[in-house]
């Protein structure tokens, strides 16, 4: 089987003895073919500040200019990327990083103004080419992801949000399970209470939960990937949580399962 995990962020611990990695490792050590799209936000925020430049956020979205992008592709592609793949390789597997750039794989432009400006290098996907990432598991390698895209020209490349990425490589890669990593074991119907935690959300709901206010934060991105995976050809979506098992537990129930 074909699964796609989307891991990052906040829901990213430690590398060494990392749960998730591990049980990755573990998965595909049976056979089963695992592409892993990973984030990147805490890692990104922490060089940003270290070279002083100050990045501003417009309606929760990352504005990304010249100074900003270069950083982002130096953190991602350089530093989270290739830490992942030694970790992949400290566990066994044949893991080779690469980014939505890279093929392309990941066609984009930039994304439109929010509140009337302008989020600099920030993209939305046009296209995705999933020769490259399809290649590499025909040859049993385990496909790292960074989630920037290329111009269709070549001219730039683009921040892409993760999840936005991942949704949209399961969805091209039809797999048959796109999981999402997250800080939380489900998606909860009110956001502090656990108990509100459920077990299938749909694509109705979702819109509804979303304009009462149920959904918010980095939850939103997430629900909005995992149903494009599923609109464009993913067969399961799943929004799970972090540690031992995780995504054992999620093809096994746990987390909440998105449906169109």
């Amino acid at each position: 089987m074909l699964f796609l995990v989307k891991y990052g962020g906040n829901a990213m611990a430690g590398l060494q003895a990392d749960p998730v990695l591990a049980d990755l490792a573990s998965v595909a050590g049976e056979g089963h073919r695992v592409v892993l799209v990973h984030g990147g936000g805490p890692a990104i925020d922490a060089a940003l500040k270290e070279r002083g430049i100050v990045e501003r956020r417009i309606e929760g979205m990352r504005m990304t200019g010249r100074a900003s992008l270069d950083v982002v592709e130096f953190v991602l592609c350089a530093t989270v990327n290739k830490a992942l793949v030694r970790a992949l390789q400290a566990l066994g597997l044949a893991a080779v990083g690469v980014s939505g750039e890279d093929g392309p794989t990941l066609i984009a432009r930039q994304s439109p103004p929010q509140g009337g400006e302008s989020l600099g290098f920030v993209g939305e996907i046009e296209e995705v080419d999933a020769v490259l990432v399809e290649s590499l598991l025909e040859h049993r390698f385990v496909p790292v992801v960074a989630p920037l895209g290329v111009a269709r020209d070549g001219s730039t490349a683009y921040n892409i949000n993760g999840d936005t990425a991942a949704g949209a490589l399961a969805g091209a890669l039809r797999v048959d399970a796109f999981v999402a990593i997250t800080d939380v074991a489900k998606i909860r119907r009110h956001l502090e209470d656990p108990a509100s935690a459920i077990d299938v959300l749909t694509a109705g709901e979702a819109t509804e939960w979303r304009a009462l206010g149920s959904l918010a934060g980095g939850m939103i991105p997430k629900v909005d990937a995992a149903l494009e995976a599923l609109r464009r050809g993913a067969k399961r979506a799943i929004v799970a949580g972090a540690g031992p098992g995780a995504i054992r537990n999620a093809l096994s129930g746990a987390g909440t399962e998105l449906k169109l």
